[in-house]
């Protein structure tokens, strides 16, 4: 596949305003506790049982950073919104996290490598996400897991990567990918969802 025909558009959002209201979205806040558990179920089985380093890419505010920091594990959240990473550091005040302001395609970590990358709702808004997906498999360590939880929304203009492109593009990169609907859990979203949302984790 060309660089070009692996473009991805996505809509233009202002994410510095959009933090101050951000987390009143039932599966961005978890606020409600419903939501929250179906979350923390969901990434107990998506990471590993023993404590490990978890790269949380597009971390928005921490939600999911708290809910892995709470299950034991070390977090290094990255955002490129300063507004976001401020909500994100007084969220997770106390707890074994880091937050770095950057690119979520080309995290500033530097030469460190992680157990587990985990991506919510962010690889379908960058372009070449082939090549994005080569960088973060250099970032895990043998073993390691990605950890990707996308989508398509809308029926007249749909936007998002469908699981069957993305486990194809992973094919390549990883030992093997297993993909979880996730549009049938209204738990996890507050509500019932008529859009493809699902979860691949792929290990290397």
């Amino acid at each position: 596949m060309s660089e070009k025909s692996d473009e991805t558009t996505s809509p233009r959002v202002d994410w510095d305003t959009a933090a101050a209201v951000f987390d009143e979205e039932p599966d961005h806040g978890l606020r409600d506790q419903e939501v929250r558990a179906a979350w923390d179920r969901r990434l107990r089985g998506w990471l590993p049982e023993r404590a490990c380093d978890v790269l949380d890419l597009g971390c928005g505010t921490g939600s999911l950073s708290l809910l892995a920091a709470e299950q034991g594990h070390r977090v290094t959240g990255v955002d490129l919104s300063p507004p976001m990473i401020d909500l994100a550091r007084a969220k997770l005040a106390g707890r074994d996290a880091v937050f770095l302001l950057g690119d979520a395609a080309e995290p500033p970590v530097g030469e460190r490598c992680f157990d587990t990358l985990l991506v919510r709702h962010v690889l379908w808004t960058l372009p070449h996400p082939a090549r994005v997906l080569r960088h973060w498999r250099g970032l895990l360590r043998p073993g390691g897991r990605l950890v990707l939880i996308e989508g398509v929304w809308g029926t007249v203009s749909p936007v998002g990567i469908p699981a069957d492109r993305l486990t194809a593009l992973l094919a390549p990169l990883t030992d093997h990918a297993r993909v979880e609907r996730l549009s049938e859990d209204a738990q996890l979203w507050g509500g019932t969802v008529t859009d493809e949302r699902y979860a691949v984790v792929a290990t290397v």
